[in-house]
């Protein structure tokens, strides 16, 4: 039986990344700078209009995990893909790149292996369309025992409770977390999805988890309200550790009734995808490691900020190197 210091349950996705500017978007009919599920049809359609597409292994969390495996943590990721070839391709990249893959992939799967096309504009703004295939009928049979039961931190992915069965992985799993001492938290992934399931999202956060992550919008989408200091202060009210991402204008966590607010530096990014991904994956990496919250919150604007730095949801870089640099390491 392995101990996990990070385990991730969420979307196995394949990543399809190429550029595009606002007119294609137009023409494709593409709403800039969402996510937006999309049928198997429509995804062999904007595949086919894609140019030097770049493929990698992707879904948010599982970006995060993977980030996290770079760092040194040992980590495990949680995921259903098909037996073919995308999906043999997912779980070999996850398993080469240091985080274990612990679902084989599914024979005879009714779906096919998960993909997402992601379409970078010249500003950075990343839309992405995703057919969620056979990675959103993960459920309880998907969550190994020992891998939950074992974890030191778990995080979910908001992404996977458009099924409920997706719902009950992320319940059977945080509690068999919490049950031997470890923690447990969630991004909240997308406002729409928080839209689509607010008072789903809000008992989980309230009673099953120990911190949630999102961005200025996902939070706010919490309670329905544009006043984001509200909409902080009422999460931080349901939940022992809340951390805030707003782009630009830097970070604010909040635990046990204490803020820490994190600015940045403003810089145009060449990619915004997986910038919350690997701000997660900085973050964890300090929290697993017993760094307080500001040096925490800090690894994760550097990793952030490195991803940004080039096309792609993963770091090109090694991460480890700029936290000595940006002295967060000794």
């Amino acid at each position: 039986m392995k101990t996990y210091q990070l385990v991730g349950i969420g979307n196995a996705v394949v990543d399809v990344i190429s550029k595009s500017d606002d007119q294609f978007l137009d023409d494709m009919g593409i709403q800039k700078g969402i996510m937006q599920l999309i049928e198997q049809d429509r995804a062999e359609t904007l595949y086919g209009a894609m140019k030097q597409r770049v493929q990698t292994p992707g879904g948010s969390v599982a970006n995060t995990i993977a980030g996290a495996g770079a760092l040194g943590l040992s980590t495990a990721f949680i995921g259903r893909v098909h037996d073919d070839a995308l999906g043999h391709f997912y779980a070999d990249a996850m398993n080469e790149g240091g985080t274990d893959f612990v679902n084989p992939p599914v024979r005879n799967g009714e779906l096919p292996t998960s993909r997402s096309m992601i379409f970078v504009s010249p500003d950075g703004e990343r839309s992405m369309n995703t057919y969620l295939g056979i990675s959103s009928e993960l459920g309880p049979d998907d969550v190994p025992s020992d891998v939950a039961g074992q974890a030191e931190i778990i995080f979910l992915e908001g992404y996977l409770f458009d099924k409920d069965k997706g719902k009950e992985a992320f319940l059977q799993a945080a509690r068999a977390c919490r049950a031997n001492g470890g923690k447990t938290g969630i991004a909240i992934s997308d406002p729409f999805c928080v839209d689509r399931h607010r008072a789903d999202f809000l008992q989980l956060i309230g009673n099953e988890l120990d911190y949630v992550i999102g961005n200025e919008a996902e939070i706010r989408s919490l309670f329905e309200t544009d006043d984001l200091e509200d909409a902080i202060a009422r999460t931080a009210a349901m939940c022992p550790l809340v951390v805030c991402t707003r782009s630009g204008d830097g970070v604010s966590i909040i635990s046990d009734g204490q803020r820490i607010n994190i600015a940045v530096e403003k810089i145009k990014p060449v990619d915004a995808t997986g910038a919350g991904d690997q701000f997660a994956a900085g973050f964890l990496f300090g929290l697993a490691n017993g760094h307080d919250l500001e040096t925490s919150g800090r690894m994760g604007c550097v990793a952030a900020r490195e991803v940004i730095g080039h096309v792609g949801p993963r770091p090109e870089n090694d991460v480890e190197t700029l936290f000595r640099a940006a002295g967060l390491l000794g």
